[in-house]
Order: structure tokens, then sequence, then C-alpha cells
């Protein structure tokens, strides 16, 4: 009998799995694929070694800019992928010493649960059976493949997130449906490597729920460069190698592409494990079709005793909070007073320059009636960015509460925004005023003082 089983060892199922292994829970890790999941194996880790790699060659090509001069910089396609299935190896091993090490049994087989009982819940894998007292649900989510006519006589030519990674040539011209994160980073990537990049996007925006006017400064960047965007256009069929789809004012176009990347969206995975047989609560949409396990702040299902955790709840879809999710719902079983937020929740997209929010956009402020003020600054005012970044463009934006001043949302475009939002996710979490932003010592020169002297233009102006 385990105190703990978990169904899937991505970032929510390994990091509750070693948090309840430091603990002295007896855990069971069961993962039918690699541990890591698809953010360690097909997603976020393959992606940003890629990107990666197209930023130092990018540096090469613009190495005049900062008084460095490379002849003929040149890239190797198979070099990039090789390097990517090191990292990921790298850090799969990593994953799997630290499930020994906190003595976590992992299974690597595809786990089915046969119900609840009084004696625990059953889990079957490979003919075997196993109890546990608990059970946390980690199995993610997968790539949503709208049925486009003509979708299954194009073959190969269609490609997820997953078939991307995998492809041993750079195509030379490449179509992607769908605007949103995964979309953008792939367009970023191929197009830094001269691949000719066209992206159909239904919404009137790229990047969907982020900062309206980050996301219409990183496209502008992005047309300057060579990448088609196509929005508020639907796509109606697939021919072969060619996009069909329908413009604004209803006109029938057409866009080809060596290869069809199909971003446009995740759905959580409910499928093929036995979720049915305990009668967990799902989340319903609009037609009355389960999106996800519906769990409390504390992760917690309606069913005693079963967790979820991750993009199977189909709420925040991203390795982090998959992550937190976990930790919550271990804590709820070892009896510590825990439950998850998801005020301060940071997106970013690893495009180049890359983009980061965490808190409200101002939409998102208005569409509650929040009364707010914002102010913006250019990254310009950051010695630090002006020295690594020639030429580059960037913003950040600061949104409080028109009384208390408190940080409600900060929404940032440029280099290295990524490693400093957490510092404006900590201000949203603990409520922090302007007047109290203020009082921290930020370290010079570095990027993040951006944030604290856009909270001084801002509190100039209250």
């Amino acid at each position: 009998m385990y105190d703990l089983a978990i169904i899937g060892g991505g970032p929510g199922g390994y990091v509750a799995a070693e948090r309840a292994g430091a603990a002295g829970l007896n855990t069971i890790l069961f993962e039918k694929k690699s541990l890591g999941g698809v953010c360690l194996n097909e997603g976020c880790i393959p992606t940003k070694t890629l990107l990666y790699s197209a930023k130092v060659y990018n540096y090469a090509v613009t190495g005049d800019h900062y008084g460095v001069h490379v002849d003929n910089p040149s890239f190797d396609y198979a070099e990039i992928l090789k390097r990517k299935e090191k990292v990921v190896k790298k850090l799969v091993a990593g994953v799997r010493l630290a499930m020994k090490s906190h003595e976590v049994t992992v299974v690597p087989a595809e786990a089915f649960i046969k119900g609840r009982g009084a004696e625990g819940i059953a889990i079957e894998a490979e003919g075997e059976e196993y109890l546990a007292k608990n059970l946390l649900i980690c199995t993610g989510s997968e790539a949503v493949v709208p049925p486009f006519p003509g979708l299954s006589e194009a073959g190969e030519v269609v490609v997820t997130n997953r078939e991307i990674l995998a492809l041993t040539e750079r195509p030379a011209e490449l179509v992607v449906i769908g605007g949103g994160v995964i979309g953008m980073e792939f367009a970023a990537f191929f197009n830094t490597l001269g691949t000719k990049v066209t992206v159909v996007e239904m919404l009137p925006k790229i990047l969907g729920p982020l900062d309206d006017e980050i996301s219409a400064m990183l496209q502008k960047q992005y047309e300057k460069k060579g990448i088609t965007f196509c929005l508020s256009c639907k796509v109606t069929a697939i021919e072969g190698d060619t996009v069909v789809y329908e413009d604004p004012e209803g006109n029938v176009c057409r866009v080809r592409g060596d290869r069809i990347l199909m971003s446009v969206g995740r759905r959580a995975s409910l499928q093929g494990f036995g979720l049915e047989n305990l009668g967990v609560e799902c989340v319903l949409n609009k037609a009355g079709r389960p999106v996800g396990i519906k769990v409390d702040e504390k992760m917690r299902t309606s069913v005693p005793g079963v967790y979820a955790a991750g993009d199977v709840t189909g709420f925040s879809m991203l390795a982090h909070t998959a992550s937190r999710e976990g930790e919550v719902a271990v804590n709820t079983i070892l009896g510590k007073e825990d439950r998850m937020r998801y005020n301060a929740i940071p997106g970013v997209v690893y495009t180049n320059p890359e983009v980061a929010g965490a808190g409200l956009t101002e939409s998102e402020a208005q569409a509650r009636g929040i009364a707010f003020k914002v102010v913006k600054l250019p990254m310009a005012y950051s010695g630090r960015f002006v020295a690594e970044n020639e030429r580059g463009e960037g913003i950040c934006k600061i949104i409080v509460g028109a009384e208390r001043h408190e940080v409600l949302g900060v929404h940032m475009l440029g280099n290295p925004c990524s490693e400093i939002i957490h510092s404006a996710c900590i201000a949203i979490e603990q409520g922090m005023t302007l007047e109290q932003l203020q009082e921290v010592v930020f370290p010079h020169p570095t990027v993040s003082e951006i944030i604290k002297e856009t909270a001084f233009s801002l509190q100039e102006t209250i």
C-alpha cells in the first residue's frame, strides 16, 4: 500500500513525487513515456534549446552592431538538433536521479485506474495491481488538431509541436496555424534560420491573452524580420501542402509550406487511464463536454483522496503552474496549510525579444471593473538593456490599483525579461504598493531596474 500514487511524470507529477518522497510518503509514480513529460521532452526544454541556438546564430549575424565581426556566419541544423537531444537526455536523467534520491518508485508503464474501494485506490500497470491511499492525477494535455477538410490526406506535411521537433531538415517555407505561444516560438526559431514563415491566426492579434500593446509590438518587430501575419483569418481546409483560409473580408486565400505546423492550442488528457472509474467531477464547456478535472484551491477533486494538478485541470496550462499545484496537493495530503493562487502566475514567450507578464492586463482589469492606473517606460531607461541590446526595442508596463496603488500587473517586452518577471510576481503576490516596491534595492546595472524605474515614474504621476 502506497501513501501516494501519481499518474504522469511531467512537471506536476515529478515535482509532487519529489516533495512527497522528501516528506517521507511512500510514493509511486507512473509514466508511460519519458520522465519530464511533454515539457521536458516535447515542449519547454527542447524548444528553448533550439531558440537559444537561433539566438547565438543571430548574435553572430549581428555581431557588427557590437564591434564583433564574424565572416560568413552559418549554422548546422543537424548539430542544433543533436544538442537539443543531449540537453533533454541530461535533464531526464536528472529527474530520474531525483526520484531515486527520494525513494520514489517509478513504474515506466501506462497506468489504468480500476476504482476506489475500502482498501484504497486500485491502479493497474502491465498486469500488476497497485494500491494507494491517495491519488494525484497529472496526465497533462495533448495538442488540439481540428478536423479540417483534407487534413488526413496531407500526411506528414502537417505536424504538431512533437513532430516538428524531430524534423531532420529545416523547411524552406513554414505555415503556422495559430499565433499563440507555441506557434510564435517556432515561428521565431525558423524565421531566424532563414525559413519563410506565415502565421495564420483566427483572432485579431497574436498571443491571445497577453497584453494587447506588447503583442502588437512583438508582431511589428517580427514583420520587419520577414514573418507574414494573417490575422482574423479562419482556416477552412488543408489541400496537400497548402492552407486554405478566409480573410476578414470573406475572401478565400491560400498559402503553401513545406511543413504546416498545427498549434491552435492544447486540451486536457482525460481519456484512456480509467478516470471514469472514479466518478470524478469535471469542468464542462458550453457544449457540455469535459475540458478538465474540477479541483478546489487545495487541488482536491470531488472524490476524497483524489487530487489533480497541471494541464489535466484545463485551467492554467503552464509547467510552473503544474509544479506549484503538485506541491499544494502534497502539502494538503500532509495536513499542511496551503492553497493554490493564480493571481501572479508568470507567462513568458521565448521569442527574440522575449515577452513576459504577470497579473492583470489592462483589458482584464477593465473587464473586471477594477479601477486602475498604468504607466510604461521604454526598456532603454535601463542602462544594461542599452548595453546589451543594440537597436533593441522594449517596454515595461505596470498596472496598479487606483486607490491603494497595489501592483496588479507587470508586462514587459525585451531581453531578458523572462529572468526578471519573478520580481513582479513577488510584488503582486504580496500585494505590494508602489511605495513598498520603491523601497526594494535592485542591483545596478541590471535590466531588472526597469521595474523600479517604471514604478517610480508611475508614483510621480499619482
